[in-house]
């Protein structure tokens, strides 16, 4: 079970909004147990959130917020979005979600809005203000905390969890065999490499250069598609040297970045860059950030993007 941890890296606002920490396979085990009182009863049901929070709810909600693009994503995945009464600044996926009215910038809550829209739960996350949820529990609605994902069974425990909380149980093991299935399906494409092409991944781009390490969901990504982080060895999301990445030498950049103009021109010019081989091949890529970076139902998608930029010729058969 992941319990309740803010944590919040001011350099990553933007490529990074939604991550936390957690131990992936506890949490995949636990939210299975989590429910105590199935929703296909009658009366009333609890579900156990990531702040080990009992939240108990009188009937299946009608009307929900979501502070969170992945589990705005997942909602929608499960069948549950047209219930959606208030979203983020960044719900951009699907189209539908752009009609939500915003009611969160993902740093600040506008908690008297919330308040006043009176949904029957709001799905919270974990890089929130504690003292906002504090408010809106105050007020007397049904907050249930997900902890940002940060391993692939996260993803799985977050859609079962949610999936408890709507009464869609069916629907949320579908999901999670669909995601199974479409990694599955990269894995038989990838399982011929016998030599893994090496990888640097950039979500901030220069002068505050940052990449990612273990222990995140995007790591497991990147295992799964059939690559090697060069940073593999690192943890976490931190902070990269110019010196030691050009040390490493990756033969493919992968950038996510996607809020100054050609990241990846600005990639190709940075001055000493030029000894790098993905530099010198012109093995740049950009990827959509949104896939890669949230934990939600579209990992599977971000898995196959993954593998299909760096063995293109293993798609082409």
């Amino acid at each position: 079970m992941k319990f309740f941890n803010k944590k919040w890296m001011a350099p990553l606002a933007i490529s990074l909004l939604l991550v936390g920490c957690s131990d992936g396979e506890q949490k995949a085990t636990n939210d299975t147990d989590s429910k105590t009182n199935s929703t296909e009863e009658s009366g009333p049901y609890t579900v156990v959130d990531d702040r080990g929070q009992e939240v108990t709810f009188e009937e299946v909600p009608e009307k929900i917020v979501s502070l969170q693009p992945s589990n705005t994503e997942i909602l929608f995945e499960l069948g549950v979005g047209d219930q959606i009464i208030g979203a983020s600044e960044y719900d951009t996926y699907p189209e539908e979600a752009l009609k939500i009215e915003r009611v969160t910038d993902s740093m600040t809550v506008n908690t008297e809005r919330i308040i006043e829209l009176n949904p029957d739960v709001v799905f919270a996350y974990t890089t929130g203000e504690e003292a906002q949820i504090d408010q809106l529990e105050s007020a007397g609605l049904k907050v249930f905390v997900i902890q940002s994902a940060t391993s692939i069974n996260d993803v799985y425990g977050d859609i079962e969890q949610m999936a408890e909380v709507m009464g869609v149980e069916e629907e949320g093991k579908q999901v999670v065999e669909d995601i199974q299935s479409q990694i599955a399906a990269v894995q038989e494409k990838t399982k011929s490499i016998e030599q893994k092409k090496k990888v640097y991944f950039e979500i901030s781009p220069a002068p505050d250069i940052w990449s990612i390490g273990s222990g995140t969901f995007q790591q497991e990504m990147i295992e799964a598609a059939g690559v090697e982080n060069i940073y593999a060895d690192q943890q976490g999301w931190f902070a990269v040297t110019e010196e030691d990445l050009i040390t490493r030498n990756p033969e493919a950049i992968v950038s996510t970045v996607n809020y100054i103009e050609d990241p990846k021109g600005e990639i190709l010019a940075r001055e000493g860059w030029s000894t790098i081989s993905a530099v010198q091949n012109k093995e740049v890529y950009l990827l959509n950030a949104d896939i890669m970076d949230r934990p939600g139902p579209r990992i599977g998608e971000a898995v196959e993007m993954i593998a299909q930029t760096i063995y293109p010729e293993l798609f082409n058969e």
